[in-house]
């Protein structure tokens, strides 16, 4: 059988121009090979000490935020449940993958942020882009914050529910929408911890609001669980609210591959809601489950979290360090750091070009700093995203503080 080859103009044809704008707007993307560093024995070294395209960088990117990811506990803990369970969990959880070792740790997760039932995702994008549907539908609405993740934003969108986007923490705006809005099932949804900002959600106020209008509230704590919250509880505990107080009203999300510094996410509620979900949730259903392995790091994680309580108070000296070091550094700059008291320390710069070039300038020096631009922030708030970890030392902050001093001054 002959093919015939058409030569007629295609829009497959537009790529190479598409890519080309992307390049002068400096908004294309490039991953880089990393691998951690190892001392002379071959063991792993702190995981703030990377080799990124074959060079080593002392790395300010990672939201490793208690240095978790490669402590062997973790490690042990994986190879046993490997061990145990082989490496795949081989199909999903409401046919073979749901594991002894997932199903303990789901009621674990439960315990340790104080809600009655937990679901384990092998996903946090996969969570809420699936949960988000699962709750809302044609004829409901949504009440977004406009700084919202966007596994958030486009859980929204499959969801065909109404989207109020009301503006970042602008309670007064969510209230009035909340008040003009008829529909009968009312769902806000925010981050805990703004992701590129570091700022934290006023829970009691939103949670508040939510009792008033009869609305459920879908909190995002990505970026606080293990890291906010007497012994890493989240952002829930944080505000003070446990058990009763939180879970009639509250859906609590949190991912598993940040401060637990392993991967997945879990859901966490009231028992029939959270049943709900399991029922209802596509990307739970028809997805493979995460691996039994996973599970038993994480379940070694949660120990980790709740006991060593040097982890987050040598956090918060750091952020405080840093804080205080680029408040002298950054004299006579246009450069701002973010009001953030999180681990997240957004430094705005501005221009997508300049913020790369910082960038650049710091990996010169043997610094990873990632450059964000938009889509991910807004225009003209091109940034670097300083994250950093209980992996730090006070000597890494401070060769960091040095080094952005010292670029503010010759810009």
């Amino acid at each position: 059988m002959t093919h015939t080859v058409s030569l007629s103009p295609s829009w497959l044809d537009d790529f190479p121009a598409r890519m080309a704008e992307l390049d002068r707007a400096h908004l294309r993307r490039k991953r880089r090979e990393v691998e951690p560093q190892r001392d002379a024995d071959g063991a792993l070294v702190s995981g703030v000490r990377l080799c990124v395209d074959g060079r080593p960088m002392l790395a300010f990117c990672s939201n490793d935020y208690l240095g978790l990811a490669q402590h062997p506990a973790l490690v042990q803990a994986a190879c046993a449940g490997a061990r145990a369970y082989g490496v795949g969990s081989t199909g999903s959880p409401l046919v073979s993958g749901h594991s002894t070792a997932n199903a303990a740790l789901e009621q674990a997760l439960a315990a340790f942020v104080g809600l009655p039932r937990a679901l384990y995702f092998y996903a946090g994008f996969a969570t809420n882009i699936g949960i988000v549907p699962a709750l809302v539908g044609p004829g409901d609405a949504i009440f977004s914050d406009a700084l919202n993740h966007a596994c958030l934003i486009d859980g929204a969108r499959l969801s065909k529910a109404q989207i109020h986007r009301y503006d970042h923490a602008h309670l007064a705006g969510l209230e009035e929408a909340l008040a003009r809005s008829t529909a009968a099932r009312k769902l806000v949804m925010t981050d805990a911890v703004f992701s590129m900002d570091g700022d934290v959600a006023d829970i009691p106020a939103l949670l508040d609001l939510c009792e008033r209008f009869d609305a459920l509230l879908l909190l995002d704590d990505a970026h606080g669980f293990g890291v906010l919250g007497p012994q890493g509880r989240g952002t829930l505990a944080q505000a003070g609210l446990r058990g009763a107080q939180a879970s009639r009203r509250v859906l609590y999300m949190a991912t598993l591959g940040k401060a637990a510094g392993v991967a997945g996410a879990f859901v966490a509620g009231d028992d029939t809601l959270v049943e709900w979900l399991l029922q209802k949730t596509r990307s739970y259903t028809f997805a493979t489950a995460a691996p039994a392995m996973l599970a038993t790091a994480l379940s070694a994680s949660l120990q980790l979290i709740e006991h060593e309580e040097w982890r987050r108070s040598h956090l918060q000296a750091l952020i405080a360090r840093l804080r205080t070091g680029l408040a002298a550094g950054l004299q006579g700059s246009h450069w701002r750091l973010s009001e953030s008291q999180t681990a997240i320390q957004p430094l705005l710069i501005g221009s997508n070009a300049e913020a790369l070039a910082v960038m650049q300038a710091l990996q010169e020096r043997g610094l990873w700093v990632p450059a964000i631009r938009p889509p991910t922030v807004p225009e003209g708030t091109a940034r670097l995203r300083i994250a950093l970890s209980a992996a730090h030392t006070e000597a890494d902050v401070d060769a960091l503080v040095q080094a952005l001093s010292a670029l503010a001054t010759a810009v």
